[in-house]
């Protein structure tokens, strides 16, 4: 891998760590275990998280978010929990990706991964928020499985063509910023006193 294909990982796996760092750990940990992933010697670091004891925390972590996500209030309130989490969680897996002796290129990966998992995060919970204010039940199973297909999906194109998948991280870092512009908005509008009409 170029230096440049090392960055594209690293920023699109961390932008995933904000959606899914459970489902990410477990992913990436199982298609080492099992041979499915072959990453270059460079990346070796990323080799604990074929270790057995990640891999059960990542499953339990993973099964607990994929239920939590989907009911209302509460994928809020799991969010919340994470606030911390998943930017720290990203931030080490870009870490463990570039590897690199240069303590400048550790302190950059560390902060542009910590960077990218934080506004994906802000951007998922602020995207809950409109979801959660809507209604109806079914509108959070929607955008979770959603949000499912669309972290296994990127992961797989991160791993098979990580300039490609920074593009997308790209874009989705836009629209996860939109969304929590959006849902700021919504909020003030909601908790804003109502003016009493003029007659």
């Amino acid at each position: 891998m170029t230096p440049v294909d090392l960055i594209a990982l690293a920023a699109s796996t961390s932008l995933l760590a904000g959606w899914r760092l459970y489902l990410v750990t477990l992913m990436t940990g199982l298609g080492m275990k099992f041979g499915w992933i072959a990453l270059p010697d460079q990346l070796h670091m990323l080799d604990v998280l074929a270790n057995n004891w990640v891999l059960a925390i990542a499953a339990v972590g993973a099964f607990a978010e994929f239920f939590a996500d989907k009911i209302a209030w509460v994928d809020s309130a799991w969010d919340t929990i994470h606030g911390f989490i998943r930017p720290l969680g990203g931030a080490l897996l870009a870490l463990a990706i570039v590897d690199a002796g240069d303590p400048a290129w550790q302190v950059g990966s560390f902060l542009l991964g910590g960077g990218a998992a934080f506004v994906a995060h802000a951007g998922k919970a602020g995207a809950r928020t409109l979801v959660n204010a809507s209604p109806e039940p079914f509108s959070n199973i929607v955008v979770s499985t959603a949000e499912d297909v669309a972290a296994g999906g990127l992961l797989a194109l991160a791993i098979a063509n990580p300039v490609a998948a920074a593009i997308v991280a790209s874009l989705l870092i836009g629209l996860s910023l939109w969304l929590l512009f959006a849902a700021r908005r919504l909020l003030r509008r909601i908790l804003e006193p109502r003016k009493p009409a003029v007659r």
